[in-house]
């Protein structure tokens, strides 16, 4: 496994993290405690160290699947992202808490669903500019951060991107900036990247396997099942994704490498990237995805 160090942070971080979406049941699945073990152990084995995941997968559900499995192994070996920003109601209902009280509250239930005393890198997430720019926000996060609770602040933004957020981050205090970014969407090539280069912040990609269509060739007119978050997208923009990773599969994936290896690869390309999260269904999966480490530069 390589590692990367996470811009002015000093953390070093493998370059292949895990995603944890999926653990909160969103993916059309609901997993139990010993298969997200499986799926952390798997991790650990293949040399990754961040896990990234969020206060609104499920109802700090993901979080709490992690909090037991971290109470039971050596907390220190990992740097733990989390988010806040979001009041998880059912599947893919949510409300914005963006507010300083109500995002205290959220740190200390994700601190107690963690089971640990700090959090490496707390996100805002996924928020309007309103929000972001709200100086009591900043205060009460960097107070936390005087506590102890905190080590690091970050801003994962929206998939519709915030070039406001990125060139801000800095000024409010945030580090590392998260974004979405993968083959099929590299927006944040112009609109984040060169804000990160000039202010030396951390890049961590999201979706980078872009929801899984980068890792394994659907049908055209695939559906997924209710519980699944793509049973949600319209059909004009599944097929979309299904047409444009098969074009990419064709025309610019070496022959013998798996896909899913090769589109992460590519996103770690550029040194702006310092570690992509992929998600992941079980421990196999984890350790195809740790292979994109060979074929990083």
């Amino acid at each position: 496994m390589k590692t990367r160090i996470l811009g002015r942070t000093g953390l070093k971080v493998s370059v292949i993290g895990l995603g944890t979406w999926q653990l909160g049941g969103e993916w059309g699945k609901a997993y139990t405690q010993d298969e997200a073990d499986a799926i952390f152990d798997a991790a650990a084995a293949q040399g990754i160290n961040l896990v990234d995941t969020a206060e609104c997968y499920g109802d700090h559900r993901s979080e709490a699947l992690l909090g037991d499995y971290l109470a039971r192994r050596d907390r220190g070996r990992w740097i733990i992202a989390t988010k806040f920003g979001h009041r998880f109601h059912a599947f893919m209902k949510r409300t914005d808490v963006f507010d300083p009280a109500g995002v205290r509250e959220q740190l200390e239930a994700s601190l107690r669903a963690l089971r640990t005393d700090v959090i490496d890198l707390y996100q805002f997430h996924s928020g309007p500019d309103a929000a972001s720019s709200n100086p009591a926000l900043w205060e009460m996060l960097a107070e936390q951060k005087r506590a102890g609770r905190i080590r690091h602040l970050g801003i994962s933004i929206r998939s519709k991107g915030s070039p406001v957020q990125a060139r801000e981050a800095l000024a409010y205090g945030a580090e590392v900036l998260q974004v979405v970014y993968n083959r099929l969407d590299r927006r944040p090539e112009t609109d984040v990247f060169p804000h990160a280069e000039r202010d030396h912040l951390g890049l961590l990609a999201r979706i980078p396997l872009a929801s899984g269509f980068l890792a394994r060739a659907y049908a055209p007119g695939t559906t997924f099942p209710p519980n699944d978050v793509r049973s949600t997208w319209p059909s004009e923009k599944v097929e979309e994704q299904i047409r444009e990773a098969a074009r990419v599969r064709e025309t610019e994936v070496p022959p013998g490498i798996p896909m899913a290896a090769w589109a992460l690869a590519w996103c770690l390309r550029t040194p702006h990237v310092h570690c992509v999260i992929p998600g992941c269904k079980d421990p196999k999966q984890v350790e195809t995805n740790a292979r994109a480490a060979e074929l990083a530069v």
